[in-house]
């Protein structure tokens, strides 16, 4: 008799863990809240979905990942980032990498993701209810299934919990998972905001509110410690609260114990210049308006709506004309857009996050397996566990890497 699984949550691991039960002959039954399966896919990526980095070597997947890397070497091994696409590619959608190994649908629709995970769980059989799972069953130490808020129970061999974590509330990851996981004896490592947008101290920023800036390097320097903790070179975005953006949200994860003025963003506005070859492009500019006031002669170089910040920021007289600026002036205003400050107060609350770190303690969870060390034959999946990446893919790869192991070693037992 084929083993009967349960899969709490249809998101990306819950949909990989279920298709790949089924497709090893279990009779599986998907729990999801939602109507729809794949909510937080669909938003993944500006509606792209990103569904990994196109790296080849393990090594340097582990880079990017800055909680409990080691604790996923088993599901990396078993579905590596060339593994996912040709999943989709196989599944009828063609794949593109784009800057930074950034992996996408060619079609830039998440939908076509989702829809071919949910077609893999239909081929293979997958049952999907739509059911909020509010307890686990427990039998002499073993899982025998789960109890939903409607007052169901199903039985089962084996449940994985894919229910994610607490970023996005609306699309159903509001930290079931973690009550579930209490159940069984797992501790929950405080789940705090990753990849989020940062708060900052400067007002300026709401002059600048909705500017996206693209090219530019965003370096975070940590005075406590006196040293810089990340830099990355990319896209970012102001808003009426301070920065996000992918650049952005890849340094937040870098950011611990956040207070007052401990967190400098630095932001390099122009890259690819040097400081003298900055300062000999302002200079050509200056010669071809010599009589313009300094924000006038500042409009080939920036953006329109970070002229007056720019402006004001270097302290020269807004009406002074570009022939009176001394060099110590011109040089002055070069170092500000190389280097424009702006200080962390700290992050977007954690419903605004990408992901969440924190979750269930892996030191718990077999990596060979994702099987509970404290309940037989539960399994996590995905966002859920206290594991997260940076932005580029990585977070999906996860949940696609530790969907499959759950899956089938849920199927195999």
């Amino acid at each position: 008799m084929s083993r009967r699984i349960i899969v709490i949550g249809a998101g990306a691991a819950g949909m990989m863990a279920a298709g790949q039960a089924a497709a090893l002959g279990a009779q599986v039954l998907l729990l999801e809240r939602n109507s729809r399966p794949g909510r937080k896919l669909m938003i993944t990526g500006k509606g792209r979905c990103n569904v990994t980095n196109a790296c080849t070597l393990l090594n340097e997947l582990m880079d990017f990942i800055p909680t409990n890397g080691r604790f996923l070497y088993s599901a990396f091994s078993r579905m590596m980032p060339y593994d996912v696409i040709d999943f989709f590619e196989t599944a009828g959608v063609s794949m593109k990498i784009e800057r930074g190994n950034r992996v996408f649908p060619e079609s830039d629709k998440a939908v076509d993701v989702v829809d071919a995970l949910d077609k893999f769980c239909k081929q293979n059989g997958v049952k999907r209810h739509e059911e909020r799972v509010v307890a686990l069953l427990q039998e002499d130490g073993f899982v025998a299934g789960v109890k939903c808020e409607s007052g169901n129970t199903y039985q089962a061999d084996a449940v994985v919990v894919a229910t994610g974590g607490m970023s996005y509330p609306l699309t159903g990851s509001t930290g079931d998972g973690y009550t579930l996981a209490k159940q069984a004896g797992h501790n929950i490592v405080d789940p705090k905001p990753s990849l989020v947008p940062l708060e900052t101290q400067e007002n300026w920023v709401k002059e600048a509110q909705g500017l996206a800036l693209k090219n530019v390097r965003l370096t975070v320097f940590d005075a406590e410690k006196y040293n810089e903790v990340y830099t990355d070179f990319g896209e970012m975005l102001f808003t009426h609260f301070g920065v996000s953006g992918p650049i952005v949200l890849s340094a937040s994860a870098h950011l611990s114990d956040i207070k007052k003025d401990r967190y400098q963003l630095l932001i390099d506005l122009k890259p690819a210049l040097s400081h003298e070859q900055l300062d000999a492009r302002i200079l050509r500019d200056f010669a071809e308006m010599p009589n313009k006031a300094l924000a006038n002669a500042l409009a080939k170089l920036l953006p329109k709506s970070l002229i007056p910040i720019i402006v004001r920021l270097s302290e020269i007289p807004s009406d002074l004309r570009v022939n009176q600026i001394t060099r110590d002036d011109r040089q002055a205003l070069g170092a500000l857009i190389k280097s424009l400050p702006l200080t962390v107060t700290g992050k977007r609350p954690i419903e605004e996050a990408i992901v969440t770190t924190g979750g269930v303690n892996v030191a718990q969870v077999n990596p060979k397996t994702m099987e509970s060390k404290l309940l037989n034959g539960l399994y996590f999946a995905g966002e859920v566990l206290d594991v997260d990446a940076y932005t580029g893919g990585f977070n999906l790869q996860i949940a696609f890497a530790t969907g499959n192991l759950a899956g089938t070693s849920a199927a195999s037992e």
